[in-house]
């Protein structure tokens, strides 16, 4: 399989590949590249990180926002042969250390935004920055001029389609966060899949508004090279007012948004312009009621249902089915297959609620330190399949929180609020919110006599935990509810709660 930059640099060299949008604002955007363009700095790149000593095969860890330079250093590490493993930026030393370590990763790259964070994570390994600043405390990367490569070597590569590619960090069914392996055929079956489903050509232009640690942003990288279409980088931000101009002011036909960027577009009033042809809607479940918004307001919505381990797209749902049908993620992609299944592993009927499996060319090759997928990949998630085939989403796996977009592990935070000297015992559940989908909830049971309140708690669980990990509601019991056999009743904590009235 041919290099997906390279291909595209080679048949279509003066296609636009990289629109800069971060000036979209001032009414402009800053550059534009094509794929020749890229390729060439790539080439570049690769070999600076080839002097740097990465080599084929090294698990290279990326902790830097949506940029040029971060878009163009993991070309590169793929055409060195080398396996990206993109880093949330929103996580705390300690969660970036334990990635790092899991991954087995042997350098870092961060750039100046991340330098602290990187620097107190890296334990030793070699550090470099990708953007380097008079008050940068991290080298930058050597110059080709002190490596005896040439950067010829590097224009080009040839990739195996069942090497991994990437080591994307998603939450499973237990602990922490665990390591999803995607190979080089996952991305290009996901890239082929989604164009025969929602159509993209040479002449689209995709808003990169998802950030590259998930597998939403960094699946565009690939998919826009397929596709021969270009990426639209815009400067990183939360503000829907910046989208909207971005979508505007460079002709965007495509964007990719989490339910949270939606509703937040739909409170400013957005309406899509005559460019835009499709909103791809994914990160966690849409409500209807915000599906029916979109249709009353002309917004082309296509409702996706995916996963890191399926390399992006599962389903999805093309704007006039959504609109027919609001609350159902579709059909599968071309290659995917889909089953519900019950708790005797037997298959069920149409309208039955069981587990969702998945099986096709997108499906990873395992996690970290587990047996590779053999078939059918059980997803946790439970949905039912209508008559036509199209499925429904119950839940996202059992216990797990989507707050806008990103996943919380409740077992992950409980564990974080119970190593505080006061707290006895924490049940941490996802609330319904209206603009994040779910908030993060917890019920603390504090230790006799302690006055521990809801402040000093969120206070030292910001040490340990991301910003969107943290629980944005706390209540205090006497005891958690329990079941006869000594579990929680999470439904009981999640209705105590509600009654809370939402006041942390």
């Amino acid at each position: 399989m041919r290099d997906f930059l390279a291909d595209a640099a080679q048949t279509d060299p003066d296609a636009p590949a990289l629109v800069l949008s971060y000036f979209a604002h001032l009414g402009g955007h800053y550059a534009r590249y094509s794929f020749g363009r890229l390729n060439k700095i790539v080439a570049l790149l690769a070999l600076r990180l080839a002097a740097s000593g990465v080599k084929p095969g090294d698990r290279v860890g990326v902790l830097a926002d949506n940029a040029q330079r971060t878009i163009e250093i993991m070309h590169a590490l793929w055409r060195i042969g080398a396996l990206v493993v993109p880093l949330n930026t929103r996580w705390t030393p300690d969660e970036i250390g334990y990635a790092l370590d899991a991954a087995d990763v042997m350098l870092l790259l961060c750039d100046s935004a991340h330098e602290a964070n990187a620097r107190a994570s890296a334990a030793g390994r070699p550090l470099f920055t990708l953007t380097p600043s008079a008050r940068s405390l991290v080298s930058s990367l050597p110059d080709m001029d002190d490596f005896a490569g040439s950067v010829a070597d590097y224009e080009a590569r040839d990739l195996d389609r069942d090497r991994v590619a990437a080591i994307l960090f998603t939450s499973g069914t237990t602990g922490r966060p665990k390591g999803a392996q995607l190979t080089f055929g996952n991305f290009h079956a996901s890239a082929l899949a989604s164009r025969q489903r929602i159509g993209t050509t040479a002449r689209d232009r995709w808003l990169l508004s998802l950030p590259l640690y998930h597998v939403g942003g960094l699946a565009m990288l690939v998919r826009a090279c397929i596709d021969r279409s270009a990426l639209v980088l815009m400067t990183p931000t939360r503000d829907t007012d910046d989208i909207a101009r971005a979508v505007a002011q460079e002709r965007v036909t495509l964007v990719s948004l989490v339910p949270t960027q939606l509703y937040r577009l739909l409170e400013s009033g957005f309406t899509a312009p005559p460019s835009l042809r499709l909103m791809l809607l994914g990160g966690a479940a849409a409500p209807v009621d915000l599906l029916r918004r979109c249709c009353e307001a002309g917004l082309p919505i296509a409702v996706t249902y995916g996963m890191t381990e399926a390399a992006s797209q599962v389903t999805t749902m093309l704007p006039d089915e959504v609109c027919r049908k609001p609350g159902s993620v579709g059909v599968a992609l071309m290659g995917t297959a889909l089953r519900i299944m019950d708790a005797h592993d037997q298959a069920v009927e149409p309208g039955t609620i069981g587990t969702i499996r998945v099986a096709g060319d997108t499906v990873m090759r395992g996690y970290l330190g587990a047996e590779a997928i053999d078939g059918w990949l059980d997803t946790g998630d439970l949905g039912y399949l209508d008559a036509d085939g199209d499925l429904w989403l119950v839940q996202r796996r059992t216990d797990l929180i989507v707050s806008g977009g990103e996943n919380v592990y409740p077992s992950e935070v409980e564990a974080a609020l119970r190593s505080h000297p006061d707290v006895l015992d924490a049940c941490v559940v996802g609330l319904p919110d209206p603009e994040w989908g779910q908030r993060v909830a917890a019920l603390i049971v504090r230790r006799d006599d302690s006055t521990l309140d809801a402040a000093t708690l969120i206070a030292f669980s910001r040490q340990i935990l991301a910003g969107y990990k943290q629980p944005r509601v706390i209540a205090f019991a006497s005891e958690l509810p329990l079941t006869a056999s000594g579990k929680v009743r999470r439904a009981d904590v999640s209705a105590l709660l509600q009654k809370h009235g939402g006041a942390s």
